[in-house]
């Protein structure tokens, strides 16, 4: 296969070039439409309830999975790309046009088009980085990926509005556009053969089920209830942060600061750690040291939760989360990579990040039932015991082969 020979034909500076610039370019509007837009909404008048309906535009996400195997099946990686680039760039350049008078429709009517193209974007690119990387590169890569994200989501979500409050609507999205512009060039220089004809022209109503066949492939299944179960202790504590800090009497300026400036340079920093850590330290290593040391960043929370420590404690908790959880997230996008196969890559990718999606909503809604009926400090107890489960249960079933047969040569190599 013609395909199975594009890692040799790429250096590693052109890999990480081309994923920085994709990746960033999903968080740019992300970071916009989540956290600058709820401020301009709020400042025209719109109510809170009306604000948080707004996050049913980023519904794409949660179901990108059900066209997933055609960007797996269809065209080559750079044809997928570039066009939905060019939309982005585009749909930015339409919106500066956009006459804020006569209301916000075409605002949020934009902003689900932008999650639409966004999604389509991160099934081609992560299918591509498994496919483009070897071994050994995936750690590094994740750890770009989560950081690169989170760069994109600050541009969005702070660059942009500082942008708007000092000049206006139109020069803001005309800034988001050359943003979005830079971060398509590296897709140019992207070479990748076309699919074999077998792929194209296969029926598109078997190619539309497709993941409905990946879930079937021996232990796909159970590596999903796996990575749900590791993410959902620490999901169920992350959600109760906010409102437990502010309950905790501390002021939204300062909550600001916590989660939105300390908070993203640490979990900025918690990526480049676990990117390196998983690079150098092996898969299981990775995902045990950096899943316990997620796990116990909870205990700040629950120390602070039973009054011990004040404001302190809180900080403590903020940095440790942060950073702490970057770290593990890195260690688990990593074993999702190395559970994907590579001629399935995007479908298999997306259907297991749709998974984790899922469970941490799940993990929300539990979370908040228990702080609720019994109060902060059993919730907190609660999500650091199912960290501590979800991580363990996870080694131990990769351990005992539960998982893909693919993930035993990295998972503990010779």
């Amino acid at each position: 296969m013609r395909d199975a020979m594009l890692p040799a034909r790429m250096t590693r500076r052109h890999k990480i070039l081309l994923l920085t610039g994709l990746y960033v370019a999903q968080g740019l509007p992300f970071g916009f439409f989540t956290q600058a837009l709820p401020v301009l909404l709020r400042d025209a008048g719109l109510s809170l309830k009306a604000i948080s309906a707004t996050s049913l535009l980023f519904l794409p996400w949660a179901l990108k999975f059900l066209w997933a195997p055609f960007v797996d099946h269809y065209g080559t990686r750079r044809q997928w790309l570039l066009p939905l680039q060019l939309a982005s760039v585009a749909g930015a350049l339409v919106l500066a046009q956009v006459d804020l008078s006569s209301g916000y429709v075409a605002v949020l009517a934009a902003a689900f088009l932008f999650n639409l193209i966004a999604a389509c974007q991160d099934v081609a690119t992560d299918g591509l980085a498994v496919r483009v990387l070897d071994t050994r590169e995936r750690g590094l890569a994740n750890g770009i990926q989560v950081g690169a994200y989170r760069i994109g989501m600050i541009m969005g979500g702070g660059l942009l509005l500082w942008i708007f409050a000092r000049t206006d609507w139109s020069t803001m999205f005309l800034c988001m556009a050359v943003l979005l512009a830079f971060t398509a060039l590296p897709v140019l220089a992207l070479r990748e053969p076309p699919r074999a004809a077998r792929a194209r022209s296969e029926n598109p109503a078997r190619v539309a089920f497709g993941w409905t066949r990946r879930l079937r492939v021996p232990g796909m299944a159970t590596f999903v209830v796996l990575i749900c179960f590791y993410k959902f202790g620490d999901s169920m504590v992350a959600t109760l942060v906010g409102p437990f800090l502010r309950d905790q009497g501390v002021s939204k300026e300062l909550i600001a600061l916590m989660k939105g400036t300390v908070g993203s340079v640490a979990s900025l920093a918690g990526a480049a750690l676990g990117g390196w850590y998983a690079f150098r330290a092996g898969r299981r290593r990775a995902l045990l040291v950096c899943g316990l040391l997620q796990s116990a960043s909870l205990l700040f929370y629950v120390a602070a939760a039973f009054g011990i420590g004040g404001i302190a404690m809180l900080w403590a908790g903020n940095v440790a989360e942060h950073l702490l959880g970057g770290m593990a997230t890195v260690a688990l996008f990593t074993l999702m990579m190395d559970a994907s196969d590579p001629e399935h890559a995007g479908t298999d990718y997306t259907l297991l990040a749709c998974a984790v999606v899922f469970a941490m909503g799940l993990a929300n809604f539990a979370g908040a039932t228990i702080a609720d009926a019994y109060g902060y400090a059993p919730a907190f107890i609660a999500g650091f015991l199912l960290s501590v489960a979800g991580c363990l249960v996870l080694v131990r079933g990769i351990d005992a082969r539960r998982g893909p047969e693919r993930l035993q040569p990295v998972w503990q190599p010779p």
